[in-house]
């Protein structure tokens, strides 16, 4: 190693014709300081001390001053962490487990063995790529008995890759397990820029190691610029270009890493614009996803912020209305449905948001992300908070959100919502296909999740790509669906070339949403989607909620041939009133009832994995309409009584009216003024007679002296009035979800 001043007086004259950072291999220190801006160069070239020694005590310097917090303060921040987090065992756990399976010097292209001697997959080399349990390497190096040897396992794994790299032997599957490929690498980069920080106090952890990091951090940076000069649909570039702008803010020392900065947030808007639908909603569709996104921009955003750079006014804008999504689609208990691909913890039935939110909190200090906070944040994140930010999140002020019911109509979620006390109703329907990338998507088109007193009610399941029953559980069976014969939405399943255990279906049904109506009585959704043209039957599915009191879901099939139908609810049923009354009660006695109001065959309870749903079947039909309420109740006396010979559905009597119904199967419901009537032609009352073209669906309410008509069918209608009073007749074209007010 070369000492002195002259050192740096000889590279200062040949900096002119440096090259770039390069992304084929690592550099050496007077690389680096070759490659350092001129005006970085003359101030470090001051300095009476090794080229070594200078670039170190530099970039420590740097390090404290840029970073999401200063390293001088690890040793505070560690006994806090520790105490929130209670996760010593863990580190441990998962820091032991990696160190079993892995040498230092570990290979970084399939095959190869574990150190027991059992081959290593590629499932397991994705997240090797990632080096998320060195993290835990490193917190077991401080938790313990700061064992020396840990740093240098860090240190030669680093370098083991770098030989790979020269060696041209590691893995190169882009669209699967590619070592360098930008999802692995942007984690890998995020995760070393930790444990870096974390490591600057150690002795151990000498001058050389620390400039091998930078000069390996910088050869990621490159690569990751290389290579993502165009735009490339999903959350894998996102990781990647995110990882490139920390990188490029934190080395900004370094001649080129301005292009750096350029280029990931150039790429960065880009996927803010393509990405993110305008109704606010990440375009895969899925809650994982869209926090798994907002987390890639909050580390820049954070970052920017924190080193006085300006970000993109309509940058951060699109960042804010991320968080303003989770709040819209979340749950009266703070949580949120679960909707396709949602990973964090297999088989659960909803998703917990408070970490994102307080990501959100933090970045804006806005009372309504406070909400859905927490006191404390994901034990990963909390790393990249500033000292100020864990200060704030003792005190975080909080204001419940007034969203009523409302559509994401570019992604194809429809929530209806009573409120947001603990008990208030809540339901969310799908009818989305994102056609960029479907990746992601379930067989639960036109699929329904709802919550009503607290708990999650016909409920959709988070998933796990590695799990042998992944494809299942990302099928129709497992949602809240109807269904023809044998068919299921989801098609023509295939994994990826990765073999991580991910997979998509090659063909999903296509939505066509019909008709969204919110009112002060109802929230009236219709649409049908293509699934089943391939056995030659239509279907649509009609979801009408009650306010405040159920919802009534009709599917309705029509063919020229004869099929079984079919019903799939999700949720521990009993079905000892057959299959027109399915009932699940929870543990403090509320529950919901599923009731058939035109009689169905037969049901089956089928499960797996701990989850149970029933299907109801009307077989041998061409064409059927299922016509369903989900009731839910709280307490014995407040069920639907299917002891009564007068069916009550709350104060709705069941086809008990003034009102003459006529029509093929005629069902209807009365409460007071107003008037649910399925399948009917011809409706008749002493001072209105109401004619369809054919059998149509309405909701009629009566009050002061008007009559309102609503059509809560699938398809437009022409009604003819006739006003007794008046001795008046009119007619009018009425389409889904459209009103006629009639003056008496």
């Amino acid at each position: 190693m070369r000492n002195s001043v002259l050192l740096f007086c000889i590279l200062i004259s040949s900096w002119a014709f440096a090259q770039s950072i390069p992304a084929s291999h690592v550099l050496n220190n007077e690389e680096l300081v070759d490659l350092l801006r001129s005006d970085i160069q003359e101030e470090v070239s001051g300095r009476n001390e090794t080229t070594e020694d200078v670039l170190a005590e530099y970039f420590r310097e740097k390090f404290s001053e840029r970073f999401f917090y200063d390293f001088n303060t690890f040793y505070d921040r560690l006994p806090h962490y520790n105490s929130v987090f209670d996760n010593k065992y863990d580190h441990e756990t998962r820091a032991l487990d990696h160190l079993s399976k892995y040498q230092d010097s570990t290979q970084w292209v399939l095959p190869f063995n574990y150190r027991n001697g059992e081959p290593v997959n590629a499932y397991a080399l994705r997240h090797l790529a990632r080096q998320h349990k060195m993290v835990d390497i490193a917190f077991h190096y401080f938790n313990g008995n700061k064992d020396p040897k840990l740093i240098q396992y860090f240190e030669n794994q680093m370098r083991s890759l770098n030989t790979a790299l020269d060696a041209n032997a590691y893995e190169k599957i882009e669209d699967g397990n590619g070592v360098y490929e930008a999802f692995r690498s942007g984690y890998r980069v995020l995760n070393w820029l930790w444990i870096h920080n974390m490591f600057l106090n150690e002795t151990e952890y000498s001058d050389k190691d620390q400039l091998v990091t930078i000069a390996t951090l910088l050869q990621h940076g490159q690569h990751l610029y290389e290579r993502n000069n165009q735009f490339r649909s999903g959350n894998h570039q996102t990781k990647g270009v995110s990882a490139l702008a920390m990188l490029a803010i934190l080395f900004r020392d370094f001649v080129g890493t301005d292009l750096w900065l350029d280029r990931a947030m150039l790429r960065l808007s880009e996927h803010l614009d393509r990405e993110i639908n305008s109704d606010g909603f990440q375009f895969e569709r899925s809650v994982h996803y869209h926090m798994s996104d907002i987390n890639n921009y909050f580390y820049v955003y954070q970052l920017a912020k924190l080193n006085r750079i300006s970000v993109d006014k309509a940058w951060e804008e699109k960042l804010r209305g991320l968080f303003t999504t989770l709040i819209k689609v979340a749950y009266p208990d703070r949580s949120a449905p679960v909707l396709q691909d949602d990973t964090e913890i297999p088989w659960a039935e909803t998703n917990d948001i408070s970490g994102a939110m307080t990501l959100g909190y933090l970045l804006f200090e806005d009372p309504r992300f406070g909400y859905f906070a927490s006191d404390k944040v994901d034990d990963r994140v909390y790393w990249f908070l500033s000292n100020e930010q864990i200060e704030l999140l003792e005190n975080i002020s909080q204001q419940k959100p007034d969203y009523g019911s409302l559509a994401f109509e570019e992604t194809g979620y429809y929530i209806m919502r009573e409120g947001w006390e603990p008990n208030d109703m809540m339901m969310v329907v799908t009818a989305g296909l994102d056609a960029k990338k479907p990746d992601h998507q379930h067989g639960d088109m036109l699929g329904i999740q709802a919550m009503v007193n607290g708990r999650a009610i016909l409920p959709n399941y988070q998933v796990r790509y590695s799990l042998t029953d992944f494809d299942f559980f990302k099928n129709s069976l497992v949602k809240n669906v109807a269904l023809v014969d044998n068919e299921l939405q989801g098609k023509q399943w295939t994994s990826n070339k990765g073999g991580s255990g991910f997979g998509k279906f090659l063909e999903l049904p296509n939505p066509e949403v019909i008709a969204w109506e919110i009112n002060e009585d109802f929230d009236f959704f219709v649409g049908k989607h293509d699934g089943f043209n391939n056995v030659d039957v239509d279907y649509t599915r009609q979801v009408i909620f009650i306010k405040n009191e159920f919802w009534i879901v009709k599917d309705a099939f029509n063919a020229d041939d004869a099929h079984t139908y079919k019903q799939v609810w999700q949720g521990h049923y009993t079905t000892e009133n057959g299959p027109d009354l399915l009932r699940a009660t929870a543990p403090d006695a509320s529950g919901h009832d599923i009731l058939q109001l035109i009689k169905t065959d037969s049901v089956i309870n089928a499960g797996t994995r701990g989850k149970q749903w029933s299907i109801v079947s009307k077989t041998d039909q061409r064409d059927f309409s299922f016509l369903t309420v989900i009731y839910p109740y709280r307490g014995y006396h407040n069920r639907l009584n299917e002891e009564s010979q007068d069916l009550k559905v709350n104060d709705w009597e069941v086809n008990e009216t003034e009102w003459k119904l006529e029509g093929a199967d005629p069902v209807s419901l009365v409460s007071d003024s107003k008037l649910l009537a399925f399948n009917v032609k011809v409706l008749k009352s002493r001072n209105l007679t109401i004619e369809a073209s054919d059998e149509t669906d309405l909701f009629v309410k009566t009050e002061d002296n008007q009559t309102i008509i609503y059509s809560i069918d699938s398809q437009k209608k022409t009604i003819d009035i006739t006003n007794h009073y008046q001795n008046k007749k009119l007619t009018k074209v009425i389409e889904p979800g459209q009103s006629w007010i009639l003056d008496l």
